[in-house]
């Protein structure tokens, strides 16, 4: 199974178009077994029985994960560290591989939220695909419908996509 993280609790954000974009291309393209993860009703911030249950039932089964998160102040949001911070590292994270998408409304797509998560997940012990998608001027990119406008934007994610297929294999 592949959890797709959409690593912010702001409701309404871009991120989570994003990630619905991406688990529509994995499910229906794809036919893949999806879960998506959303961090806006769930409290990352101790480990409460609702973080344990999301543990054993989406977590610790992912074989790997898809995060997509958005820039904050530089980096990626703290939500996102909480969930990791909070949860059994060595059963949820330990030698699983992650695919990495960064989303701003800015020219350089999380670059250093990017590198950062990166950071952190080699320290989990995971196994980070090279190919990081930095989305741009994200609020340029989506439609009404959360769906990418440009043909270029829409050929490099299913690029990326196909790349973290194989890399699964």
């Amino acid at each position: 199974m592949i959890t797709i993280i959409s690593g912010t609790n702001r409701l309404g954000s871009n991120t989570k178009k994003v990630a619905n974009y991406y688990n529509k291309l994995l499910q229906a393209e794809k036919h893949l077994d999806i879960k998506t993860l959303y961090l806006e009703d769930i409290d990352t911030h101790k480990r409460s029985e609702e973080l344990i249950q999301l543990e054993k039932e989406i977590l610790i089964p992912s074989q790997a994960f898809i995060f997509i998160f958005p820039e904050y102040n530089g980096s990626f949001p703290g939500v996102l560290k909480s969930l990791i911070d909070h949860t059994d590292i060595r059963k949820a994270w330990w030698y699983k591989k992650a695919l990495l998408v960064g989303v701003a409304d800015g020219r350089g797509g999380n670059l250093r939220g990017l590198d950062q998560l990166s950071n952190v997940l080699h320290y989990l012990k995971m196994y980070v695909h090279p190919n990081k998608l930095p989305l741009s001027k994200i609020n340029q990119e989506l439609n009404e419908k959360g769906e990418f406008k440009k043909e270029l934007t829409r050929i490099e994610i299913e690029n990326q996509i196909d790349d973290f297929l194989a890399f699964l294999n």
